[in-house]
């Protein structure tokens, strides 16, 4: 028995030669196609417009691995955190993030982590394996369907900010984005996507030369390379400079939006001086802003977070040296779905 391939790993045209070889029709290709894309079918029994038998035929000779929603919590401040479960058993995290303007959904790209940054919960589970452009494209599907339940609208922006480092998953999450923005997709603005990553220099480079329309962020967290060593050991790797270089080198390309993120840590790297390094990163890269986030403690770190004056400060000081800054308040800290949270803990 041969194995049946992914039936969304076929573009439009793959499909018409399969439909002309069945002697079928060549605009059954595109009821399909609008089925697997713009109407989200979740199995061939869905596509209503075709007959029963080829349904019939098409389930024996593809398979249409779906992703499907394990679990959901509702935080407090309206979060919604959705546990998804993958066609081989792999659990993945993704969160609906509600505010007064806009609909976030924020979205993994892996199972699990390998970078081993110490102050988030993801990277202390391995990475079991990447996640398929189409199992990102239905995280997308699944919480926009979330936002219209609850909130009566569609998803406005979406980040990959969720388990795992999108640029290690690079083929992946660029197919995901080309089929969220295509009009026979979600046709959502690139604009309104966020990458983010923890510092791939070379893969902020190819996506300079593959000229992305999405703005990209990058989680910078310490402004200097023996700080950023300790807590991200991707630093070895790809030190501050080599990221201004990609960084300089992507905005020459795409003239997108790039955001650095700073997370802050009690003690660590919420001093002046801290603050007067990551002024001299800002002043060196095109950057639009630097979101400053609040820490969420995660139960094996041993970071704290530092006290409201004390981050006060520091953003009236880099604001003062006319640095664009602004506090990221953390969404559903308490069902474990704010930034460096994503661990898929069993919490019922």
């Amino acid at each position: 028995m041969k194995e049946s391939k992914n039936i969304r790993e076929l573009n439009l045209k793959e499909l018409e030669e399969y439909f002309e070889n069945m002697n079928e029709k060549k605009f059954r290709a595109k009821q399909v196609y609008e089925w697997l894309w713009q109407k989200q079918a979740m199995s061939f029994g869905d596509m209503t417009n075709l007959s029963k038998e080829l349904r019939q035929k098409l389930g024996s000779e593809f398979t249409l691995p779906a992703l499907q929603i394990d679990t959901t919590q509702h935080s407090e401040d309206g979060t919604l955190k959705s546990r998804f479960r993958t066609w081989d058993g792999h659990l993945v995290e993704g969160v609906l993030i509600p505010t007064a303007s806009r609909q976030t959904a924020c979205v993994s790209s892996q199972i699990g982590c390998s970078l081993s940054c110490k102050f988030c919960a993801t990277g202390y589970i391995e990475r079991k394996r990447n996640l398929h452009f189409d199992e990102i494209y239905d995280e997308v599907v699944l919480i926009n369907q979330q936002s219209e339940k609850t909130l009566g609208k569609k998803l406005s922006n979406i980040v990959f900010m969720g388990m795992g480092e999108p640029l290690l998953n690079y083929k992946n999450v660029l197919r995901s984005i080309d089929r969220i923005t295509s009009v026979d997709g979600l046709a959502m603005s690139p604009k309104r996507i966020t990458v983010s990553t923890a510092g791939v220099a070379k893969g902020i480079r190819q996506l300079g030369d593959d000229r992305v329309k999405f703005k990209l962020a990058l989680s910078l967290h310490a402004a200097n390379d023996a700080k950023r060593h300790e807590i991200m050991p991707i630093n070895d790797t790809n030190n501050i400079q080599s990221l201004i270089d990609a960084l300089n080198h992507f905005y020459k390309q795409t003239k997108s939006e790039i955001t650095f993120e700073y997370i802050l840590f009690k003690n660590f790297n919420d001093s002046f001086k801290d603050a007067d390094e990551l002024i001299k990163i800002y002043r060196q890269v095109p950057a639009d802003l630097v979101n400053i986030i609040e820490y969420n403690p995660i139960e094996f770190a041993r970071f704290e977070k530092p006290d409201e004056e004390k981050v006060e400060a520091f953003i009236n000081y880099l604001s003062k040296n006319r640095v664009n800054a602004r506090l990221r308040r953390s969404r559903g800290k308490d069902i474990d779905a704010a930034c460096g949270q994503l661990a898929n803990k069993d919490n019922h």
